[in-house]
């Protein structure tokens, strides 16, 4: 049987790996560079002959558990492992742990975008990082740690989302996905335990088990302070930080939103008189 391009990757990976290089201990020199199939086989915790045939290509259907064995033995970063499992044609999982700080880069990226409210979230919907005009545009929530809990446990939030029904649809559309992706997380469950007791309207959604990410359609606000204003938006997958994304809203050029935008822009620097601490800041070590 011909040797697979699984085969050929597993190989030319386990060649460029020494005993050295993940904790083994080597005896003697070696006829050929790189681990054994039988190293690699322990490391990733299955049998040395079931290895040995994957590496042939006489073994075709390897499950998520054992590439993730062979990912974290061959010391695999995300990159080479979702090209892994692509290889094994197996669905791609993300088991990394949700992550909840921001690089400092990131967040001076935000505060160069003054007159476009940015905010950084997780799969969580957690609001890790706003720039200064996205605090002006949340500021009438009394807490803003977590999309979810302003949608369902803040009486603004029924104002706020102007399309509240579809905003929280959207929402518990994304904790579902977020539960997937990390079954076991327990401020995830947490979360959607503490807005089960509180909220009918939460407890009718969450037990519809829609699973939605983020779209592209526009959303609707309604702030206390420039009235109604409506917002495309981008959303952007931060490159090496497990969930995070990107959020940057922007009006139509030109349009009442685009002037209510600028409103935000001008209040922004009040709202920071006020206490509000600029969220753009080096986060602290």
């Amino acid at each position: 049987m011909p040797v697979t391009d699984l085969g050929r990757f597993l190989a030319a990976r386990r060649a460029r790996l020494g005993p050295d290089d993940v904790g083994l201990v080597s005896h003697g020199r070696r006829r050929v560079p790189g681990l054994r199939r039988e190293e690699v086989a322990v490391l990733a915790g299955v049998s040395a002959d079931y290895y040995t045939r994957l590496e042939q290509g006489r073994e075709r259907t390897p499950s998520a558990s054992v590439l993730d064995g062979i990912a974290r033995a061959l010391d695999l970063g995300p990159d080479a492992r979702e090209h892994l499992f692509r290889l094994a044609d197996v669905p791609i999982g993300d088991r990394s742990p949700i992550g909840d700080r921001v690089d400092d880069d990131l967040r001076q990226l935000l505060a160069e975008w003054p007159h476009s409210p940015a905010v950084i979230v997780n799969r969580r919907l957690d609001l890790l990082a706003r720039n200064t005009i996205a605090d002006t545009l949340y500021s009438d929530f009394a807490e803003t740690g977590n999309l979810a809990r302003m949608t369902f446990l803040d009486p603004a939030g029924r104002t706020f989302f102007a399309a509240w029904d579809r905003a929280a649809e959207a929402c518990v559309a994304h904790l579902r996905l977020a539960l997937g992706h990390h079954p076991g997380d327990r401020r995830i469950l947490t979360l959607t335990e503490d807005l089960a007791a509180a909220d009918d309207a939460f407890r009718r959604l969450w037990a519809r088990h829609d699973v939605r990410g983020k779209t592209h359609e526009a959303k609707r606000f309604r702030h206390s302070a420039v009235g109604e204003l409506t917002l495309s938006y981008r959303t952007f997958d931060v490159r090496g930080a497990s969930g995070q994304q990107l959020i940057l809203y922007r009006a139509a050029p030109n349009s009442r939103d685009a002037d209510a935008v600028r409103l935000l822009g001008m209040l922004a620097p009040a709202h920071r008189a006020e206490g509000a601490e600029p969220r753009y800041q080096p986060a602290e070590r």
